[in-house]
């Protein structure tokens, strides 16, 4: 029996799920589909500017599996740009971050846009006395 898979620390999904050309009359078949993993990948590295290790740290995953997502990510943001295609983010084996937890450095969490202090209980917060 294999081992089941560890899922992936997200952030946030992305704002919009599917991207492509303006004038796109791309059939079904052409749809790149990226997983919710490959594209926090994408925002780790080249917009944050996380290493793979500090993304590998910031997702709960081994750098090994970081370096293959991303590599994945990498070559569906090629055809999608190359061929001209539309790409769906969508799938994937991943929990959203609660933005509680002490690794977290993404910024955009609960616990950076509010203020939230891991230690405080949350619902204090939410209704003070």
């Amino acid at each position: 029996m294999s081992r089941p898979r560890k899922r992936r620390r997200v952030c946030c999904l992305p704002k919009n799920n599917v991207y492509g050309p303006l004038n796109s009359s791309a059939g079904q078949s052409e749809i790149v589909i990226m997983s919710v993993d490959e594209y926090e990948t994408i925002r780790l590295i080249d917009l944050q500017g996380f290493t793979q290790e500090e993304c590998a740290e910031q997702m709960n995953i081994a750098r090994t599996t970081v370096q293959r997502i991303y590599t994945d990510a990498r070559r569906k943001l090629a055809e999608f740009l190359v061929h001209g295609r539309l790409i769906r983010i969508e799938g994937g084996s991943y929990k959203l971050c609660d933005g509680l937890e002490k690794t977290c450095r993404c910024g955009g969490c609960r616990r950076h846009r509010w203020g939230i202090n891991p230690e405080e209980n949350y619902d204090d917060r939410k209704n003070p006395s």
